[in-house]
This record gives structure tokens, sequence and C-alpha cells, in this order.
């Protein structure tokens, strides 16, 4: 798949939709939606439902994370599109947590051009790469709920690995 048709497809509702049942189940049975993706900045909603709430009345940590996670997940898998198999793989995470989410919340990552650059010298020097991907998220008013600092390493495959 070319990386222009994947990113139409990340922005297709129905598409990413059914990416989630069948790939991220918990994703979509949170109802998170990808608002917007480019190979530059992606935007995730995580909408306030029962189905991510703690006995708090918020939302639940680990569904959060997974916005965050995605946020900066998708951009690397675009920029993998028309290229050789490259294993991506989170190794660390850290979050900061600043408001109750008790609204929506909209989680964006704007990390794509050092991803893509993490991406290419994975390729370039066989050796893996690590990236710290941050997503934060905004409440409605624009306030900031939580951050998320995502490490994530890059390698490209080799014969035998593949």
């Amino acid at each position: 798949m070319t990386q222009q048709r994947f990113f139409q497809l990340a922005n297709n509702r129905l598409a990413m939709w059914f990416y989630m049942l069948l790939r991220l189940p918990m994703a979509w049975f949170s109802g998170m939606s990808v608002s917007s993706c480019t190979p530059e900045k992606t935007v995730v909603k995580l909408p306030f439902s029962w189905r991510a709430q703690n006995p708090f009345r918020s939302t639940y940590f680990a569904a959060q994370c997974a916005a965050g996670e995605m946020s900066t997940g998708l951009m690397a898998l675009g920029q993998l599109q028309e290229r050789a198999p490259m294993s991506m793989l989170v190794t660390n995470m850290e979050a900061a947590f600043f408001k109750k989410a008790s609204e929506t919340l909209l989680f964006t990552c704007e990390d794509g051009n050092a991803i893509a650059a993490a991406i290419q010298k994975a390729y370039d020097t066989g050796e893996a790469q690590t990236l710290v991907a941050t997503s934060t998220a905004r409440l409605p008013d624009g306030s900031v709920a939580s951050t998320f600092q995502v490490t994530w390493s890059f390698k490209a495959k080799t014969s035998k690995s593949i």
C-alpha cells in the first residue's frame, strides 16, 4: 500500500472502525477514532463514555495510554508503507496526568518528521533506533489533561528475522 493510500484510509472513519475492530479491539471498544492523520501530525479522539471510564467518573488511565500510543504509532505505520519490513515496538511509556478527564479527549502528536528521520536512520544504518514521541491529551476547552512520552524502537528486519 502506498503512504498516500494509508493516510487516506487512516482518515476514513469506517475503514479505521473495521481496522480497530479486527486489529485493536480495545481501541474499538473504547470508541477511539482518528480525527486526522498526516505524515506530520495525528489527532486521536477518545470519547468520555462508560466503556473507558473508571469508578471515579473519569477516563481510565489505560484507555488514555492506548490513545496516546495510537496517536504516535499511526504516523510510524504510514512511514513504513512501500518499504522493506521493519520492526516497531514500544519500549517505554511515561505519562503525566494534570486534570480530571471527564470529557472527550483529543490526543495530538506532532512528531511525524522526527519519526520519519528515525525510521530512515534505522534503514540506513541497519541498527535499531529509538525515538521518544510526545502525545498531548486536551479537553474540549483546550486545557492539557495529560501527556504521554512513548519510546519507539525501529529496526530493519534482516532476511533471518523475517
